[in-house]
């Protein structure tokens, strides 16, 4: 009801779902009764394959008029399936019901989904790359509320479980606070030592200026505005009034000098503010070139760090040259208007600043008598400073704050889907329990359309949060006491939140701060090692949600086939390969239109023929006659690897970890 509306709202490239059931139409065929009646595996999927399906006859012209000629066989009724005939034997016809068992089924299932710990299908919605995120979110919003009137009877109103727009907004508005308090706190600094507000008001219009020159640059080149490139902006701040504080204090003091001659000597003013703006555009250009080139290096950074940082710099660049142009175009331009009508021309400066000029001009004589002294000095303090480097903690990027938390909960593989969605629903119960949790949201499995594939052993919980003003503990105390509540259940436990999470998987391919990988080609000796390195591992204070990769051997049936048993019989082994893989895992044949849906018809084997003795007493079609699979094939219950896991090539297993109450350099 909801995918396809939602898949038409533009911007979005993918609805993916995950929980409830797909019901399909299964034809389950009785291989002994087939024999019996001389109905062949061909037949059967012959007859399937246009079931219910229409067909075009062309045009017919008859007593000038034309005629659409359409032959119309399609039908969703369990009967007509059932009844359809197959072929006949002696005037009797054999029917699909003879020789199989034909029924509504729910398609099987790698997936589930939960909300507020009741059954829940939960759509995650991946947006075009070029869709703006917040105005995307917004849009599906709105389609959502359009369809509240028309969702079928029984179906709560959708509900949002994890809405990344939610920290982009919060992030652009902490962001543009920031910038308004710098230019408050900017201007409160350059009105306390210019001491008049012209010179504070010229050299304050280079802010929004700059930015507002920075925001047509963007939009020229198709840049967004976004967390990054406000936080160049962020940065860039306190220096985009730098070149124009410059210029209108040179202008001012030109301005003063030239009023303390007599009326006859003093220069026009326009040619004045010219000659005093020009003798230090020299010194503006250099310094701002100067500024640039320390954030140039940001462009040859690799990978991910290159994506993350390289907007930033562009911001902090582009509005850095966009305050040189305005120093030297709009501020002298303010200056000639503004300063020469100044009373405070014919005075000098304010107590403060002539209390600096004069501390300054004293200490800047002792340094230059004492060149070596001083050099020495900054020397010293660059060493200083080199040396306490390592003594920093580092990590590569800050803790967010992102009001959400994925909870990453793994089983043994081997487990059914119904016993890791009741342990996972356990976790919900518990987790929802926590105050600060506003709801949970559960996905065990993996989704028909995901392309993440993981196994149904695996299931995430979207955690949704108070907002950050509510909150009454820190976020590592909340996830400790998460922790806390769910480390009695027999699984491993990994605590994140979204972003960071997807950050983790693309630096190293795992979903966890600390990754180990060991490689090795025997996975027994691979195990052994990660399990040795776990316990030395779990004794370091501060290592939280530590896992080894489930590789395990998980149980199997083994059907081997054998060849010259095979050959005997004159089948090809594709074939019988073919024909198992139709028949036990099934295989869609064609689909049933009923309304507006689309159903699949499977052609499957009952359940109970498709354990280790069901399979051994399957007929197989064979030149010679239909012989049972055990006659040309081994089928044995056995174990075997879960999943093989290869970083270029090579075997390897994975320790994975995150850090709690200690930095990440640590």
């Amino acid at each position: 009801v909801l995918r396809p509306r939602l898949m038409a709202v533009p911007g979005v490239a993918q609805v993916i779902p995950i929980g409830g059931e797909v019901r399909q139409f299964q034809v389950q065929p009785d291989t002994w009764r087939m024999a019996e009646l001389g109905i062949s595996h061909d037949q059967l999927e012959a007859a399937l394959r246009g079931y219910s399906s229409n067909t075009s006859g062309g045009f017919l012209e008859l007593n000038g008029r034309e005629y659409l000629i359409r032959h119309l066989g399609r039908t969703s009724r369990l009967e007509d399936l059932k009844n359809l005939a197959l072929t006949a034997r002696n005037g009797q016809p054999i029917l699909m019901r003879q020789i199989a068992q034909v029924t509504f089924a729910a398609a099987p299932k790698r997936g589930d989904a939960g909300f507020e710990g009741k059954p829940a299908v939960i759509l995650g919605i991946q947006k075009q790359p070029t869709a703006d995120t917040i105005a995307l979110t917004r849009s599906i919003e709105e389609a959502l509320v359009g369809m509240k009137a028309s969702l079928p009877a029984g179906m709560d109103a959708p509900r949002v479980t994890f809405r990344q727009a939610s920290f982009i907004e919060a992030s652009i508005d902490n962001l543009k606070w920031k910038l308004i308090g710098a230019s408050v706190f900017v201007a409160a600094i350059l009105f306390f030592f210019l001491g008049t507000v012209r010179p504070t008001v010229i050299a304050l219009t280079a802010i929004p200026v700059s930015i507002f020159l920075t925001a047509l640059v963007f939009k020229y080149f198709g840049l967004s505005i976004n967390t990054m490139t406000l936080g160049g902006l962020a940065i860039a701040i306190g220096g985009l009034v730098d070149d124009a504080v410059v210029d209108v204090e040179n202008i001012l003091r030109r301005l003063k000098e030239d009023r303390a001659r007599p009326p006859e000597q003093r220069t026009n003013v326009l040619a004045l503010v010219a000659s005093a703006s020009m003798e230090v555009r020299s010194a503006i250009l250099y310094a701002t070139v100067i500024i640039v080139l320390v954030f140039v290096p940001l462009f040859a950074l690799p990978g991910i760090e290159g994506r993350l940082f390289i907007p930033l710099g562009i911001a902090f660049i582009v509005s850095t040259l966009a305050s040189l142009v305005v120093s030297v175009t709009v501020t002298p331009v303010l200056s000639y208007y503004l300063l020469p009508t100044m009373k405070s021309l014919d005075h000098g400066d304010t107590r403060l600043l002539a209390w600096l000029k004069r501390h300054y001009a004293a200490l800047l004589q002792k340094v230059l008598d004492r060149p070596r002294a001083a050099l020495a000095a900054g020397s010293v303090a660059v060493l200083v400073a080199a040396a306490s480097v390592p003594f920093f903690p580092t990590t590569f990027l800050p803790p967010f704050n992102e009001g959400t938390l994925m909870i990453g909960i793994r089983l043994n593989p081997g487990v059914t889907l119904s016993e890791s969605s009741a342990l996972a629903r356990q976790a919900e119960v518990l987790v929802k329990a926590v105050p600060e949790v506003t709801h949970v949201g559960r996905r065990s499995g993996r989704a028909e359309l995901d392309e993440h594939a993981e196994g149904v052993h695996v299931s995430e919980l979207d955690v949704g949060l108070k907002p950050p003003g509510e909150l009454t503990r820190p976020m590592a105390e909340i996830s400790a006491d998460i922790r806390s509540r769910l480390s009695n259940l027999p699984a491993a436990i990994s605590i994140g939140q979204p972003i960071s999470h997807r950050i983790d998987h693309m630096l190293s391919g795992v979903r966890s701060q600390i990754a180990i990988k060991i490689f090795g080609e025997d996975l027994d000796t691979l195990r052994g090692q990660a399990d040795a390195l776990r316990t030395r591992l779990a004794a370091i204070p501060g290592v939280a949600d530590l896992e080894v990769e489930k590789q395990v051997l998980a149980p199997q049936i083994k059907v081997r086939l054998d060849y010259a048993a095979a050959a005997r019989y004159g089948v090809p082994a594709p074939q019988v390969l073919a024909t198992l893989q139709s028949l036990v895992e099934g295989e869609r044949v064609t689909q049933i239109v009923e309304g507006g849906r689309r159903f699949a018809l499977v052609v499957k084997l009952p359940q109970d023929t498709r354990s280790a003795d069901g399979l051994k007493n399957l007929l197989i079609e064979t030149p010679t006659g239909r012989v049972p699979l055990s006659k040309i094939a081994t089928i044995e219950e056995g174990d075997g690897p879960n999943q093989v896991s290869r970083d270029d090539g090579k075997r390897r297993i994975v320790l994975s970890a995150n850090a709690q109450g200690r930095p990440l350099s640590d």
